[in-house]
């Protein structure tokens, strides 16, 4: 071998030994996790269906909207794709400041959920949304196990949200009664709509239910971080939560070893983008025109397909 053909093979290992080794996906499945509402089952598979094209070992886990931090920090759970500015914000920074979990950016949809009421209400206690008007009418939203007081129609506990905080706070006439399921939920909706029978609870968008359904939601003092952490914020100086919920965005996050275990993934994640129109009219599809929500997933991704792929990196 001549001195020049060993230089070139010597700079040529040199070069190999030295150049970066681009990091590869573990094989082993990231846990995306499922909760109890149509929107986030949506959201999820969206983004499992993606990584699943891209070659990824996708698992699906059912876990509690809130107690899913604690797996997510211990990285026996990896991502959640849909916690709310308005329910989830506090447990979500807790979190994050750990440096277990991080925060991923927004999913593009604007969150509400607050309490809503269908506009023929109005004629029976005329002063909403100002929240004022429910201490002299709240025996209008009244049921046979509440009366007086007025009923609130809470979602499932594990939602948080702090309504019992609530109505305490603002010493409101209510009892709070909190459906099972994000079904039952709406089920009573359609039911009292239908009746034109008393009704006040949880309403949140995105979500079909604001869009088919003529309402309002209440108008409490506007939320400011203090109004869940100092007692003296607000008009009641003894106690915390005196205010709306906040608004704001829906935000993914995932354990922090995502970004090293699954690199392509994780960029995939922060890259992912849905507006409430298009989850508005697909959880349609599911809730109210019973489709599958796979079925659902699979027709939007196929009319989407350059959208994904664009999060995937293809």
């Amino acid at each position: 071998m001549s001195r020049s053909i060993t230089t070139a093979v010597s700079v040529l290992s040199m070069f190999v030994l030295s150049a970066p080794a681009f990091a590869e996906d573990s094989k082993d499945p990231i846990k995306l996790t499922l909760h109890d509402w149509t929107g986030q089952l949506i959201t999820t598979k969206l983004m499992g269906e993606a990584l699943k094209a891209k070659g990824l070992n996708v698992e699906y886990v059912p876990a509690d909207y809130l107690a899913q931090f604690a797996g997510l920090k211990t990285g026996d759970l990896h991502v959640a794709m849909e916690i709310w500015e308005t329910t989830g914000r506090e447990a979500m920074d807790e979190a994050t400041a750990t440096g277990q979990v991080e925060n991923l950016g927004e999913t593009g949809m604007l969150a509400i959920e607050e309490w809503w009421y269908p506009e023929y209400m109005k004629e029976k206690c005329p002063g909403l949304p100002d929240w004022e008007a429910l201490k002299k009418c709240a025996e209008q939203f009244s049921t046979a196990e509440t009366k007086p007081k007025g009923r609130y129609l809470g979602g499932p506990v594990t939602w948080g949200g702090f309504d019992d905080e609530r109505v305490v706070a603002l010493d409101l006439p209510f009892e709070v009664v909190h459906a099972g399921t994000d079904a039952a939920l709406f089920a009573e909706l359609e039911s009292a709509y239908q009746r034109k029978a008393p009704i006040i609870q949880w309403v949140y968008a995105p979500h079909w239910a604001p869009i088919k359904y003529k309402g309002e939601w209440v108008d409490f003092p506007k939320y400011e971080a203090a109004c869940y952490t100092d007692p003296a914020w607000g008009i009641n100086k003894s106690a915390t939560h005196d205010c709306a919920k906040p608004r704001g965005p829906i935000w993914k996050v995932a354990w922090s070893g995502v970004k090293d275990k699954w690199p392509s993934a994780y960029e995939a994640i922060k890259r992912f983008n849905i507006n409430n129109d298009e989850m508005g009219a697909m959880i349609t599809k599911v809730d109210l025109e019973g489709q599958k929500t796979e079925d659902v997933v699979a027709e939007w991704m196929k009319a989407n397909e350059a959208r994904w792929k664009g999060w995937i990196g293809q």
